[in-house]
């Protein structure tokens, strides 16, 4: 029985907005998730705007869309709580320290591009953004941890998604490539591991769990987008390599895994369809270096014309990725039959049926630790290079106890299953190098923008109306993942 190999990189993952705070400080421009506001686990989060008449509005994410004409915009009186997040702008170097204390050997981290260039216009990168990061990294470097830093997690500054339409627009490309270039020869020698885009599929998943006229209303904006995303990222692959011939740069896929309900074979023909879009349509693009020959049923059934050029086919060919990254939570089940009468669970930006051959999370997420043994094996049997799985963790709501304790046994129960699935994944031949739970520290939630659904090893005192301390408590499983790191994955 193999091991984990040694170097095995073990850490954490987070991203700027939902841990940085400081929105308006240190010459920071306001971004997309600046304007969003808290949700729960029954209420979705809300962007807000002025519409064409200067009138306040907001809409619901994944149920609306911004109305024609309106523009992205803060309200007055409205919370929103990644202004302050964890504020780990103030706080780095003490979270830095305990992730220290766990073993880490690399940290993955977010650039907030509002942070570098506030309106995404400017000629020059703002210094004190540039600073910030630097400060990160010498603390990280201090006790030997790797950063492992995404270069997009959403975090598009505002002007550009007001006055360009955002990724919609080609115009976005070139900037990214100014803000991309900027980071890679300021960081160069001291970043070694990228990863362009997070969750780069995540617009198809988005599209899925709109409503069917909404979906209908959006495709056309959604895969010219994505085209436009799937272009920088080759675009700044290869920058990042003639910039530094020792950088190592990932894609980073949301790898829902799905499994057919049943025997039928319509089930499993709904099944591939899925995968084909939302897990392989991208990553073929940017593992293979073209549109794979499925896409082009996707585009009919969407109506959908894309302006692919033939340098848009040489660019997508040359910018191909050096490892595969992908975050797991959870597994889904797919139906070709109506789901009338079914009772439908989601998960990370996914839907389907329950299996009941699971157990479900208190946010309704299937736990499926074997599922992320099939996704290893699908993922490296179609691709054949390094794979990282960086994002995975439990949602769920911790006690403190009177003496500040934390016992979150079913947070350890579930990496405990997971980290074994990893194991058996080593041992099917999967080249797996590296492995970041997700929320490290507790962070505000993506999906639901809550801090009561905590996935962290550091319990950080606030809560989903804002109030709190701010104090890091060490949970249960903070001890044990540190014999885990300390063990190199022996000591489950």
């Amino acid at each position: 029985m193999k091991s984990f190999p040694k170097g095995f990189l073990w850490g954490g993952a987070t991203s700027a907005s939902q841990i940085e705070g400081g929105y308006a400080e240190g010459g920071k421009g306001l971004s997309i998730y600046d304007v969003r506001t808290a949700g729960s686990a029954n209420e979705p989060r809300y962007y807000t705007y002025l519409d064409k008449d200067s009138k306040p509005g907001k809409f619901a994410e994944l149920r609306e869309l911004l109305p024609e004409g309106a523009k992205y915009a803060l309200h007055a009186g409205e919370y929103y709580p990644n202004h302050t997040a964890i504020d780990f702008y103030h706080h780095y170097k003490e979270d830095i320290r305990m992730f220290a204390e766990m073993g880490f050997k690399v940290f993955r981290m977010s650039i907030d591009w509002s942070r570098i260039y506030p309106t995404g216009m400017e000629e020059e990168p703002n210094r004190q953004g540039l600073e910030f990061y630097w400060n990160i990294f010498r603390e990280l470097k201090k006790y030997n941890i790797e950063p492992l830093v995404t270069i997009w997690h959403g975090e598009t500054p505002l002007y550009i998604e007001n006055e360009l339409l955002g990724w919609a627009n080609r115009k976005t490309i070139e900037l990214f490539k100014k803000y991309a270039r900027t980071l890679f020869e300021e960081y160069k020698g001291v970043v070694h591991y990228w990863l362009t885009f997070n969750e780069i599929n995540n617009a198809l998943m988005f599209l899925n769990l709109l409503p069917t006229e909404s979906a209908a209303n959006d495709a056309q904006r959604t895969f010219t987008l994505l085209h436009h995303r799937l272009l920088a990222s080759a675009e700044i692959v290869q920058m990042g390599h003639a910039i530094d011939p020792e950088n190592k740069i990932g894609c980073m896929i949301c790898y829902g895994e799905s499994y057919p309900a049943t025997c039928n074979p319509k089930d499993v023909i709904a099944d591939m369809e899925l995968k084909q879009m939302q897990q392989f349509y991208c990553s073929d693009v940017q593992v293979r270096g073209v549109y794979p020959s499925y896409s082009n049923r996707i585009w009919e059934k969407y109506g959908v014309q894309l302006d692919v050029t033939a340098e848009d086919r040489a660019v997508l060919k040359a910018g191909t990725v050096d490892f595969y990254s992908f975050s797991y939570y959870c597994t889904s089940l797919v139906t070709a039959e109506d789901t009338e009468g079914k009772e439908k669970v989601k998960g990370n930006f996914t839907a389907g049926i329950r299996n009941p051959y699971l157990e479900y999370s208190k946010w309704g997420w299937a736990i499926d630790a074997d599922g992320l043994r099939f996704s290893l094996n699908e993922i490296y049997d179609r691709y054949g290079i390094p794979v990282m799985v960086v994002e995975n963790g439990l949602g769920a709501a911790d006690t403190v106890e009177t003496d500040d304790s934390i016992h979150d046994d079913y947070r350890i129960d579930y990496l405990r299953k997971h980290i074994t699935a990893l194991r058996e994944a080593i041992n099917d031949g999967v080249d797996l190098i590296g492995y970041t739970t997700w929320g490290c520290i507790d962070e505000v939630s993506m999906v639901t923008g809550e801090m009561k659904k905590r996935y962290g090893f550091i319990y950080v005192d606030r809560d989903n109306e804002g109030s709190g301390t701010l104090k890091r408590l060490k949970k249960d499983s903070f001890y044990w993942y540190k014999k885990v790191i300390a063990s190199n994955g022996e000591n489950l």
